[in-house]
């Protein structure tokens, strides 16, 4: 029975350094040169159009053309079980959203002095009152509702994790449905706002990860997951009369 405990210890420890690892952030130096500018919005000639996804039929109205080099410090993917307002609001456009940094925060690495989280439609900051932290850097990180109505795009997103430096480039759009009843959604078109209607919604064109996360944190998350397993079988293949802890 020892060999099944010691499996399951090993198995514990490397699940949660993997959690762990896999929400840790790099320092400013190893942050690409792109992700110190701003976000580039500026006019669309790209007129309102229709796209399809889980045969549902959306209207999209672009309002500017954007693009953004960022630091994803929490994501949150839209098909989690936990999540039941997509899910009521019909939109599985929404495939991810994506809470980034830029800008004065990738220069100097105040990010690093601020939790992140994400909800369902919300990125969170928990930070205490000695951060050495300005307006600017504040300023400088938005949480970006995703828009793909393509399977690859939706896959590659899907894929992007915490820790990865990112861009994006699409149309800040407004996007609405009538699906069983009228569904509408903006975007916000500054980075000087906040709180209710600060996300950017980003009908993305391309997505690319310029620098992705260490994948290690990851390996060892699904080492941990299978030694779990094999402490199972060990405990069930050990005779009833050893298995007293």
């Amino acid at each position: 029975m020892s060999t099944a405990r010691n499996t399951w210890a090993a198995a514990f420890a490397l699940v949660v350094a993997g959690l762990v690892f896999s929400r840790s952030l790099p320092p400013p130096e190893r942050l690409l040169p792109e992700l110190h500018e701003e976000p580039k919005q500026t006019p669309t000639q790209v007129a309102p159009f229709s796209v399809s996804a889980d045969g549902v039929d959306y209207r999209i109205e672009p309002q500017f053309e954007y693009d953004i080099a960022g630091l994803v410090v929490s994501r949150h993917d839209t098909r989690s079980w936990w999540d039941m307002i997509h899910a009521e609001a019909n939109d599985h456009l929404n495939v991810v959203d994506l809470c980034l940094v830029w800008g004065t925060n990738a220069k100097d690495g105040a990010y690093r002095h601020i939790d992140f989280s994400s909800g369902q439609y919300t990125c969170f900051l928990y930070y205490s009152d000695s951060a050495p932290l300005k307006s600017q850097h504040l300023r400088d990180l938005s949480n970006n509702h995703v828009l793909t109505g393509d399977a690859a795009t939706a896959r590659m997103l899907r894929g992007v994790r915490i820790g990865d430096q990112v861009r994006l480039r699409g149309q800040l759009a407004v996007y609405s449905h009538n699906s069983g009843f009228a569904f509408r959604r903006g975007t916000s078109t500054s980075r000087d706002d906040n709180w209710d209607g600060a996300c950017e919604t980003i009908f993305v064109d391309a997505v690319e990860v310029l620098v992705p996360a260490p994948a290690w944190p990851r390996v060892v998350f699904w080492i941990g997951i299978l030694l779990l397993g094999l402490g199972l079988v060990i405990w069930y293949r050990t005779p009833n009369s050893d298995r007293a802890w």
